[in-house]
């Protein structure tokens, strides 16, 4: 291995390419590499799950094998994203990858519920690892703005691209190799980008006039902070206002003043409070944290709808789903190619608003018994909504970031949009199983035994195909007939899900209306020079229509 390491002075950065157009291209290849890892993994893992939760028996534990990932991504996110800007993107990145292969592989072997959360977890740690650091690298190799945004497009694009393949490609594994396939398939991945990474990324340092303090009480307090928050909402899902959920929330909101005033005091603080103060950067991380809610609740729930609730196979479902995550791609490069034409950047965030706010409303309003086109079109228009979004809020916060904190920029746009994912997730989950047992306790006073409440009950029950076969037979022996009541569950499996997705249209909506106070974002190498050549070019083609 050859490795280059760069010093760059905080004052005097380079513009445009910081290396030849060979080495940019393998080093950017190598962080595609790694936007595959992940966006393979957020994807592919939401078809498989409801067939993960009904094998091994574990669907309180639904919501966890996504918020586990979530809340340990979320916490190393920032703390990678920060020692990355003293220490260089490299090191932390090789090791992402790292953690998150051998997570995969443990998560393929889980034998329970259990062991799967936790592998889960550690993969979330590699996966933080990999947000906070690996789409930083981006601006370091560009300083520029509008050279940034041509090669963004690759990463964009490979994010995209194993995004798409992720639904159906975790619908047909799941059918026929089994689930565990599902975790398997990033070892190649992984491999690849290690490669890439190792060879041909290089090592990227800003010169520092002064020795750098970790903050290491900042990132207890943070870990703290979210961890207690978690627990504090998924206890509240499952066993509602209680003593814990109490202990957690005090503890939760105890751990977030202390990290404030700690903060504010430290010398080179993990989490730097001027960002927050910036009204612009603020209204960023309000909206990542909204678009985390209204993605994660799309992508961890509609499959879920197409197969509990319309009975559909994982292959079916996985289908259906694709148009969603293919075109975050197609909106993501369109998005790319015409912001930077925008004199009013901002323009593409409420079109990106818009689109998703409709798809989410056009799932709410679905019956099963409406053409599958109609709900390909809601997926397309939200898949090009989010990729209107996402890199965008990315771009946006590097621009308003000074070159010190771009690492930490990055990174709190990443996790906080994590958090909304996060909390979203349980939010809808908490929902989910609330709305489903009351309808089936509702059905409980007319249904035939006990043995069919009993079996109705368990919402896995939806999406296994030979238990649902079992049950019929044993009704049937019993001269009563399940299908009826099994149809029955569906629709209330049905409607506890939409519930659930209301909330989302409404967060959506939400989030609409913050982007209004979102000040006029420039790119100021690009907007002013679009606006003094906007009038020249006026003025040329009214003087070819004068000499014609």
């Amino acid at each position: 291995m050859v490795t280059k390491t760069i010093e760059v002075n905080e004052e005097q950065s380079a513009t445009g390419r910081l290396l030849p157009f060979r080495q940019s291209l393998m080093a950017v290849l190598g962080i595609c590499f790694v936007g595959m890892l992940v966006g393979l993994d957020q994807t592919i893992v939401g078809t498989a799950l409801p067939t993960i939760v009904a094998e091994l028996n574990g669907f309180e534990l639904y919501a966890w094998v996504g918020t586990s990932y979530l809340l340990t991504s979320v916490i190393t996110v920032p703390i990678c994203g920060r020692l990355s800007d003293y220490y260089g993107r490299k090191p932390f990145v090789v090791a992402s990858v790292i953690i998150f292969t051998i997570a995969s592989m443990l998560c393929g072997m889980a034998g329970d519920m259990t062991l799967l959360v936790l592998a889960r977890a550690l993969q979330g740690i590699g996966g933080g690892m990999l947000v906070g650091t690996a789409f930083a690298c981006v601006p370091d190799l560009f300083p520029d703005a509008k050279v940034r945004l041509r090669w963004q497009i690759l990463l964009s694009s490979s994010f995209g691209v194993a995004s798409a393949v992720g639904p159906s490609l975790g619908g047909f594994l799941t059918e026929y190799y089994g689930w565990r396939s599902v975790f398997y398939v990033n070892l190649p991945v992984g491999l690849i980008s290690l490669f890439f990474i190792w060879q041909y990324l290089p090592l990227i340092r800003y010169r520092r006039d002064q020795a750098i303090r970790l903050d290491w009480q900042g990132a207890l307090l943070i870990a703290l902070f979210l961890g207690c928050l978690q627990l504090a909402v998924e206890l509240f899902a499952t066993h509602g206002v209680s003593w814990q959920v109490a202990v957690f929330s005090v503890a939760s909101v105890l751990a977030f003043i202390s990290l404030i005033l700690w903060e504010r005091r430290c010398a080179y603080p993990l989490l730097p409070l001027e960002v927050f103060r910036d009204r612009s950067l603020a209204t960023m991380f309000i909206l990542s944290l909204l678009t985390g809610f209204v993605m994660f609740g799309m992508l961890f729930y509609i499959p879920l709808l197409l197969q509990s609730g319309f009975g559909l196979s994982p292959n079916d479902a996985g289908m259906l789903v694709t148009p969603l995550v293919v075109c975050i791609t197609f909106g993501s490069i369109l998005s790319g190619r015409v912001v930077i034409r925008l004199a009013r950047p901002n323009l593409i965030l409420y079109m990106g608003f818009v689109l998703t706010g409709i798809a989410v409303a056009g799932v709410v309003l679905y019956d099963r018994h409406m053409s599958q086109w109609l709900f390909v079109a809601y997926m397309t228009l939200g898949g090009v909504g989010l990729g209107f979004i996402m890199p965008n809020l990315t771009i946006f916060s590097q621009e308003l970031s000074g070159r010190s904190n771009l690492g930490i920029v990055t990174a709190l746009v990443q996790s906080i949009r994590m958090i909304g994912g996060m909390l979203g997730t349980a939010i809808i989950g908490a929902m989910v199983n609330f709305y489903f047992v009351a309808g089936i306790q509702q059905e409980a006073r007319t249904m035939p035994s006990q043995e069919m409440v009993g079996a109705l009950s368990d919402p896995q029950l939806l999406v296994r195909p030979d238990s649902q076969t079992e049950l019929i037979a044993q009704m049937a022996a019993l001269g009563q007939d399940a299908r009826p009541w099994l149809l029955a569950a569906r629709e209330h499996m049905v409607g506890a899900i939409e519930s659930g997705l209301i909330v989302v249209l409404i967060v959506n909506v939400v989030a609409l209306l913050w982007l209004f106070r979102l000040p006029l974002i420039r790119f100021n190498s690009l907007v002013s020079t679009r606006v003094e050549q906007e009038p020249r070019r006026r003025r040329r083609r009214l003087r070819r229509r004068r000499e014609k």
